[in-house]
């Protein structure tokens, strides 16, 4: 917090907007003291395991779970929606062999609003119904993007994929085990919503202007490309391969803290406790462990994490340094065998979930999103001609 201001008018400025709440929602309530994690009223660890994204992202968006006619026609729906626009794919052969995971999805993303002609009509119905169309084809803009990258031709989705196996499915152009559909599931569940993080801010903001809602995503993208923000996977995945074996985690760790190095995975900027999204996905990564029979980087993850919690309480007494989700998403995407460098597009298609929910909650009761500065430069300052300026 700053002060600027005479003394008689003291004005606190909230870096970061560290303590301002900007909306009441009813999406989701992200508890850090008691690390939990709710949507739409239901804990997390309640739906885990027990639904699929395709249900959670029906769950954010309308406010209820699906009953199986709901569900079937979301499905229809998703289906209608995964082709790309001929227009988009042209692009993305022209662009994904010049840019990198972030910035083609960036592009990609922007170039959603191709063909359709109802892309200013804000009603929430309408907003609804392209939600569901932008969660279906953020996977292929990944995929393919991928693929063109790599020189591969795009592999086309099947009707009969679900998000998870149809993004598999089109990334490696082969059916992919039930096992790897599972895993991937879980971890777009887990990532699908966490309140007004940054990424969702800059979706709401852009929404309130009554911009449309592919540019509303777009600037989410843009934000998450942040590494304070996304980007965390890869690096923890580098961590791990780095320590390499359980007995060398506490040297590893101990080091890095002594050269004020950040261990990747842990902390977070709103709980004081282990991040909810953390323990899912450590169970989720037990059962992959299961299904593929190798175990050696799970247990590795979890002797870090171990190591990682008792040497910070005692390096780092009263800071609160637990387990964030990236510790484990690393886990999970590295076991589905998706690419480091998709580990962020991956997020992003995860989350669009939760933006478009919150880009539909902003247009159910709208007010521009425009919050106050104040000033804190020079004042009184005389113009001089150029040549007398220094």
């Amino acid at each position: 917090m700053s002060d600027h201001g005479s003394e008689s008018h003291i004005v606190h400025v909230a870096r970061g907007l560290e303590g301002v709440v900007a909306a009441a929602t009813h999406i989701a309530e992200v508890d850090g003291e008691r690390g939990r994690l709710t949507l739409r009223g239901y804990d997390i660890g309640e739906l885990a395991g027990r639904i699929t994204f395709e249900e959670v992202a029906y769950l954010l968006l309308y406010g209820k779970l699906p009953n199986q006619t709901e569900y079937d026609g979301l499905l229809a729906e998703m289906r209608q929606a995964r082709e790309l626009p001929e227009a988009t794919l042209k692009a993305l052969r022209e662009l994904a062999p010049h840019a990198e995971g972030m910035d083609i999805l960036r592009m990609g993303a922007a170039m959603l609003s191709v063909g359709d002609p109802t892309l200013n009509d804000l009603d929430v119905a309408g907003s609804r119904r392209r939600a569901i169309r932008l969660l279906a084809q953020m996977p292929a803009l990944v995929a393919h993007s991928w693929r063109l990258k790599n020189g591969l031709d795009i592999v086309h989705p099947k009707p009969e994929h679900g998000v998870a196996a149809s993004f598999l499915y089109m990334l490696e152009g082969v059916e992919p085990h039930e096992g790897r559909v599972h895993g991937l599931d879980s971890y777009l569940v887990a990532i699908s919503e966490h309140g007004l993080n940054a990424s969702t801010f800059a979706g709401r903001v852009v929404i309130s202007t009554d911009s449309d809602m592919v540019s509303a995503l777009t600037a989410a993208v843009g934000a998450l490309k942040g590494p304070k923000h996304g980007g965390v996977p890869g690096p923890v995945l580098r961590m791990l391969e780095e320590i390499g074996t359980p007995d060398r985690a506490e040297p590893w760790i101990r080091n890095a803290l002594a050269n004020g190095k950040r261990i990747m995975g842990f902390g977070h900027r709103i709980y004081r406790v282990r991040d909810p999204r953390a323990s899912l996905l450590s169970k989720a990564a037990d059962r992959m462990a299961e299904l593929t029979g190798d175990s050696h980087l799970l247990e590795l993850t979890k002797a870090v994490e171990e190591t990682t919690v008792r040497v910070l309480a005692e390096v780092k007494p009263g800071r609160d340094l637990y387990a964030n989700v990236e510790l484990y998403a690393a886990l999970i995407l590295h076991a589905v065998n998706i690419p480091e460098a998709l580990f962020t597009p991956c997020f992003g298609i995860g989350r669009t979930a939760g933006w478009t929910a919150h880009m539909v909650e902003q247009l159910e009761d709208n007010r521009l999103i425009r919050p106050n500065s104040i000033y804190a430069g020079p004042r009184g300052l005389r113009w001089k001609p150029i040549e007398s300026r220094v």
